[in-house]
């Protein structure tokens, strides 16, 4: 048996930071909204105590058992998106969540893990290898939740499926010239997207003002810094804290709640206040460490599903550690993708920990027969 030990510690630090950090950067918000201090750390504790038990049964068993309900999962996961239009309701201008009860249920991050699963089976089921049909029948596959998720819309975690669907072709085995032209093809349909999309509602004004707006960043006009408001505020806390922080519990931009949604998106922020740049570093190496190991994991894999599983996992992590910490640093467009294990949110938590613990089952079966 080969157990990732590191991989698994790795994950349990950062998601005790993780705790601590949206402790930190909701407190003011938690009391202007007259809740509890505590409330989202209690809730952001729960989230990772059952994330954690969702790691080890997923751990614990056989991955290629997943095979044989790979499409169910791709399935379920499509209809819960489709759920959000019947039943889901909205914040902050997005429909995006399915309330049962006191809980609350964001399919759209449910829908990466089931394309991953739905995607590795499609292509493990293929064993004469790939031909164009079967690219075809992929990115149908690909294009159909992500068309349901812009439509919310969350184009962040659109971009999220598309960079898991490349990274997840280009394991398979698709040929570089064959890569190139679909990049092309992408290229070309984000283009005609961006010129229609608002039309077609894919897009709204708000989403395309983030993406000029971040390209004009020292731009005066009012229209430009209303729309990067929020990151020049994680700008200011992040430079706030300069080499070694301010410390826990202490910064002015975390302790007055100026950055908007800082335990959420812009949860990186927190961490550079309070962390400084040793700390900022020290997490982000941590990051790029569980990313390491889901990348080895693909590499040791003896079959093509547990490497596509691994391969997609490692798509999800890297990117969104990328795209997450990106924005509140301003050098990437504002989307609303979660720091891996550190920002609050249930639905996240338990895909980044369901995610690894498939990946750690991958590893631990790597050479035993099928059960």
């Amino acid at each position: 048996m080969d157990f990732d030990l590191t991989l698994v510690l790795t994950t349990l630090v950062v998601a005790i930071i993780g705790v601590v950090m949206v402790y930190t950067g909701s407190r003011g918000t938690a009391a202007a909204a007259g809740l509890s201090s505590h409330y989202f750390l209690d809730r952001q504790a729960l989230f990772t105590f059952f994330g954690i038990v969702v790691m080890i049964v997923l751990a614990a068993i056989d991955y290629r058992r997943l095979e044989l309900v790979g499409m169910v999962v791709y399935g379920l996961s499509v209809a819960g998106l489709l759920a959000i239009f019947v039943i889901g309701h909205s914040a902050l201008g997005a429909g995006r969540w399915i309330s049962l009860g006191p809980v609350q249920i964001q399919p759209s991050e449910f829908a990466i893990v089931g394309l991953i699963v739905g995607l590795a089976t499609f292509v493990a089921r293929r064993n004469d290898g790939l031909n164009w049909r079967d690219v075809i029948r992929m990115l149908l596959m690909a294009a159909v939740p992500t068309l349901l998720v812009m439509k919310q819309p969350d184009l962040g975690t659109a971009v999220i499926m598309a960079v898991v669907l490349v990274v997840m072709l280009a394991v398979a085995g698709l040929p570089v010239r064959t890569l190139i032209l679909l990049a092309i093809g992408a290229a070309l349909a984000l283009l005609l997207a961006f010129t229609i999309g608002p039309k077609l509602g894919l897009f709204h004004s708000y989403q395309l003002s983030r993406l000029t707006s971040f390209l004009q960043q020292n731009s005066k006009k009012a229209s430009i810094q209303s729309s990067i408001w929020n990151v020049q505020q994680s700008k200011l806390a992040i430079g706030a804290g300069g080499v070694k922080g301010q410390g826990l519990f202490h910064g002015v931009q975390t302790n007055n709640g100026y950055v908007p949604e800082q335990q959420t998106d812009f949860i990186f922020s927190a961490v550079g206040e309070q962390l400084g740049f040793v700390g900022s570093t020290l997490l982000l190496a941590m990051l790029a460490t569980i990313s390491w190991r889901l990348l080895r994991g693909a590499q040791l894999a003896r079959d093509t599903f547990g490497r596509l599983l691994c391969a997609g996992a490692f798509a999800f992590i890297a990117y969104s550690t990328v795209q997450n910490a990106g924005m509140s640093m301003g050098i990437m467009p504002v989307a609303g993708v979660p720091l891996p294990f550190v920002s609050y949110g249930g639905s996240a938590t338990l895909c980044f920990f369901a995610i690894v613990g498939i990946a750690v089952s991958v590893r631990r079966n790597r050479g035993r027969g099928v059960h």
